[in-house]
């Protein structure tokens, strides 16, 4: 089984406020994140966390990591710094900036930073993204995504999810592709 996060933003008491998550603390965020994901993630799942991962030091990241079920593969984000991501880089199986896969018979474009643009947004591959949260960037992303829809007269143009675990439909829980075209 193949699953999708991004901006996790561990051990990041700004990020409660910033996109007003349900948790008092960091360490109340950091259970319920960790629980969520081991709730669906089994030894066998990949995680593919498209970026911001984690707000602390590598011990906290290597802390974290070292309790989340399954193989973990990081598209870095903004406030992943490379120096931390090498010094954990022996519990990812794979490490980049932008990554194209097959999920099933999808095709999936992973990159942290959201481009309405993607490689073959035209043919129906789908684009899944995080760092713009819950803000305005997403919403304006949302529009974009209308736009293009209407300019090519094509429903599968386009297909874009922001996988930021704060989103209603993610849960802070890492989701399937298949859960995930449901909001597509």
């Amino acid at each position: 089984m193949i699953r999708y996060i991004a901006d996790t933003h561990f051990d990041s008491e700004d990020l409660i406020f910033y996109d007003n998550r349900p948790f008092e603390t960091a360490e109340e965020m950091n259970e319920a994140l960790i629980a969520n994901w081991n709730r669906v993630v089994g030894d066998e799942d990949t995680t593919y966390i498209v970026g911001d991962f984690h707000a602390g030091d590598a011990f906290r990241w290597r802390a974290t990591l070292e309790k989340l079920n399954g193989k973990k593969i990081l598209i870095k984000g903004n406030h992943d710094e490379w120096d931390v991501i090498e010094a954990v880089r022996d519990l990812f199986e794979d490490v980049a900036e932008y990554k194209e896969i097959r999920d099933g018979e999808d095709q999936v474009v992973l990159c942290h930073y959201p481009s309405p643009a993607f490689h073959n947004h035209y043919f129906g591959w789908i684009h899944l993204y995080g760092h713009v949260h819950s803000a305005f960037e997403a919403n304006i992303l949302e529009k974009n995504k209308d736009l293009l829809k209407k300019l090519y007269a094509n429903e599968g143009v386009c297909r874009m999810a922001n996988v930021g675990a704060m989103m209603p439909y993610m849960d802070y829980t890492p989701r399937t592709l298949a859960e995930l075209k449901e909001v597509l």
